[in-house]
């Protein structure tokens, strides 16, 4: 693939300035996450990156439960600093206090790793109908063995985490991810095995977020018909 490195840094600028701003409203807002629980339609659970919180998905939030989703928000995941597998425990809990089943999972960065683990833990993988990650690290980012911190040093390609979730392919089918031309912190991309693979024509890592094929993907996957009429049980994306 042709490099554009002009083009790229402005797209490497313009996804720090949208990190930066919605960091600030997130750490302003007081929205009250059970606000966006009622609903009739799909639940979704969302699932950010490391060092976000939940509010830094709030436009898709707020996008979705308009819509007549119930979102569910794991407040035990706070900054998402937890390993991947400590991480997917606090969701499969959540979901299994909540007796939720259908469950469409929406996630970012990290939240995609947490977010397949959790679908391939065969004591709540039944409740999870499919996922939407946005610009996920499923092989890792070469950036990680660079990193001193082991929270960001656990996404090197050879961390035993990544490795681990390589090898479970079974929940790829079940997962769309979608991510850009160029990833500043991602160079390899987001590209999945088995799963539906949507590239979209723009870079970075944050502002993808806000593009309107995120929202478009979810909704595809949110309002797809149950297999037979089985509730929780959804067809497999193509």
């Amino acid at each position: 693939m042709t490099r554009h490195p002009f083009r790229d840094a402005v797209w490497w600028a313009a996804d720090y300035a949208y990190a930066i701003a919605w960091q600030v409203r997130a750490f302003f807002s007081r929205t009250d996450p059970e606000t966006f629980a009622s609903g009739d339609r799909t639940p979704l659970v969302v699932l950010p990156g490391i060092y976000e919180t939940w509010r830094f998905l709030q436009p898709l939030i707020t996008e979705m439960h308009e819509r007549g989703h119930p979102v569910h928000v794991i407040a035990a995941l706070g900054r998402n600093r937890w390993p991947v597998p400590r991480g997917a425990r606090h969701v499969a809990a959540y979901m299994s206090e909540r007796d939720l089943s259908g469950v469409v999972l929406v996630a970012h960065s990290k939240g995609g790793l947490i977010g397949k683990q959790v679908m391939a833990d065969r004591d709540v993988a039944a409740r999870v109908a499919g996922m939407v990650a946005v610009a996920s690290p499923f092989d890792g980012s070469v950036y990680g063995r660079l990193m001193l911190l082991p929270a960001l040093r656990a996404f090197s390609p050879s961390a035993p985490v990544i490795r681990a979730l390589a090898r479970e392919r079974e929940p790829n089918a079940r997962i769309v991810s979608v991510y850009g031309e160029f990833d500043p912190h991602i160079p390899g991309g987001s590209e999945l095995a088995g799963a539906r693979n949507v590239r979209l024509q723009t870079g970075g890592h944050f502002r993808i977020l806000a593009h309107p094929r995120v929202i478009a993907e979810v909704v595809r996957l949110a309002d797809r018909p149950a297999v037979d009429g089985a509730p929780g049980r959804h067809r497999p994306p193509r």
